[in-house]
C-alpha cells in the first residue's frame, strides 16, 4: 500500500503507512535532531505541523509513560525514512507506529527525507496533505486530489493554535494521573521557596520539572488569562512559555505581557520571547524554514560564550522596534536573528531557544538559575 506526501507546490513523496490511517494535513517542517521524537511529537510548538525528521531511523528506542511534553501528541502527521518496528530498551511500552495509531495521527515512512527536506531548505517550509490509506485500495486519494484538498484549507499562519494548546484551567505541578509526565523533582525536604507562574501559550512539561527541581511552587495558566488573574496569584515570577503559531496573532497574550511588566520578575521562552519583544515595540517576521533541532548556535553578546542549542520556531523577533530600553543581549549565529532579550534596569530577559531541552543538550539550564537569581536580587 502506498501513502503520499503532496506538498503545496505539487510535490508528492511516496511510502508506506506508519500510526493511524487518516487523511491529516499542516505547514510541513523538518527537525535535525537526531534523538527525541517521543519529546518532538508532544511538543505543542508543533502543533498544526506536519514533522520530518532529519535523521534516518525513527523508534528505535520505542515509546514510554514517562518521556512526554504534553497530554497527547501534537503534530498533525510524521514523516520519517524509516520506522524501527521492534525497539530495543528496557522502559519501551510500545512501538512509534502503535503511538500513532493509539492517538489517530497519520505518518508516513520510506520517505526520501533527504530530498525532502533539500526542497523545503531552498522553496521555504510549506502546507502538506498526506493521503489515508483505507482497506481494500492502494491510495485513497491520487496526488491531485490530495493537491485540490490541501489548496482549499486555510494557510498555517492564520490560525491561532496558542489557545488551541494551552491548558483547559489552571494547574499546579505536579500532575498525576497516566500519560501526564513523570511526578519528578519534589525540591527536596523543605517547603517550595518561590511561587512561579507560567503563562501557558504551549509550554512542555519540562519547563515545570526544571523549576519544581529548584524549589519552586509552579502553577500552569491559560493564556487567555487576564493580568489581574494572574497577579491574583501572587507570583514570585512569570515565565511566558513557548508554543507555536505565529505571535503577531496573539495580541490578547501581548496586552497581557505588556500589564505584568514592572510587576514582578518575568522570563520570556520561544514564543514567550517574541511576545515580551512584541510588548516592547518589535514586531515578528517569518523565517524561510525555521529553527527545529537540538543544534543551534546562539552567541551571548555579554560574555561572548556560544551555547548549543535546542530550537523550535518559524517566527524571529525584528529588532528595529524595541524601545523602552530592552536590549538584543544574544544572537544566531547562523543568520544572525535575534535569540536573547535583556533589559538593564527592569528583571527581563528573554530566549528565542528551548532553555528546558526536551529533546536536546541540558547546556541552556542556566536560564531559570539566572532568572531565579533575579528575583531573589528583587525581593
Amino acid at each position: 500500500m502506498t501513502v503520499l506526501l503532496v506538498l503545496e507546490d505539487g510535490s508528492a513523496f511516496a511510502g508506506k503507512p506508519l500510526g493511524a490511517a487518516a487523511r491529516t494535513h499542516g505547514e510541513v517542517v523538518f527537525s535535525t535532531a537526531m534523538t527525541g521524537y517521543q519529546e518532538m511529537l508532544t511538543d505543542p510548538s508543533y502543533a498544526g505541523q506536519v514533522l520530518v525528521l532529519t535523521y534516518p531511523l525513527a523508534g528505535n528506542y520505542g515509546i514510554n509513560a514517562e518521556d512526554v511534553e504534553s497530554k497527547r501528541i501534537q503534530v498533525r502527521g510524521l514523516v520519517v525514512h524509516e520506522a524501527c518496528d521492534l525497539p530495543s530498551h528496557w522502559r519501551s511500552e510500545m512501538t512509534l507506529h502503535e503511538y500513532l495509531a493509539s492517538e489517530d495521527v497519520a505518518g508516513i515512512s520510506g520517505v526520501d527525507t533527504r530530498a525532502l527536506t533539500r526542497r523545503l531548505r531552498r522553496a521555504g517550509v510549506m502546507m502538506g496533505a498526506i493521503t489515508a490509506v483505507p482497506a481494500g485500495r492502494q491510495v485513497d486519494e491520487t496526488a491531485d486530489e490530495a493537491l485540490a484538498r490541501l489548496r482549499s484549507l486555510p494557510p498555517y499562519g492564520e490560525t491561532d493554535y496558542a489557545r488551541q494548546v494551552t491548558a483547559e484551567a489552571p494547574y499546579d505541578w505536579p500532575l498525576a494521573g497516566p500519560r501526564q509526565g513523570p511526578v519528578r523533582g519534589q525540591a527536596g525536604d523543605g517547603k517550595p521557596q518561590r511561587h512561579i507562574v507560567v503563562m501557558d501559550t504551549g509550554l512542555k512539561y519540562n519547563i515545570l520539572r526544571l523549576l519544581r527541581q529548584r524549589g519552586c511552587r509552579v502553577t500552569a495558566v491559560p493564556c487567555t488569562v487576564s493580568a489581574e488573574d494572574v497577579l491574583a496569584l501572587a507570583p514570585d515570577g512569570i515565565v511566558f512559555s513557548p508554543g507555536p503559531g505565529d505571535p503577531a496573532l496573539l495580541d490578547y497574550a501581548v496586552a497581557t505581557v505588556k500589564s505584568l511588566i514592572g510587576k514582578t520578575p518575568v522570563l520570556g521562552i520561544c514564543l514567550g520571547h517574541q511576545l515580551l519583544g512584541r510588548a516592547f515595540g518589535a514586531k515578528t517576521f517569518k523565517l524561510k524554514f525555521g529553527h527545529r533541532g537540538a543544534n543551534h548556535p546562539v552567541k551571548d553578546l555579554v560574555s561572548g560564550r556560544v551555547y548549543i542549542t535546542a530550537q523550535n520556531h518559524g517566527y524571529a523577533l525584528d529588532p528595529d522596534g524595541l524601545r523602552g530600553g530592552l536590549e538584543v543581549s544574544q544572537l544566531h549565529l547562523n543568520d544572525g536573528t535575534v535569540e536573547g532579550l535583556r533589559h538593564p534596569a527592569e528583571p527581563v530577559i528573554s530566549i528565542q531557544y528551548h532553555s528546558e531541552a526536551s529533546p536536546g543538550p541540558l547546556d541552556n539550564v542556566y536560564v531559570f538559575d539566572r532568572f531565579l537569581k533575579m528575583i531573589e536580587e528583587v525581593a
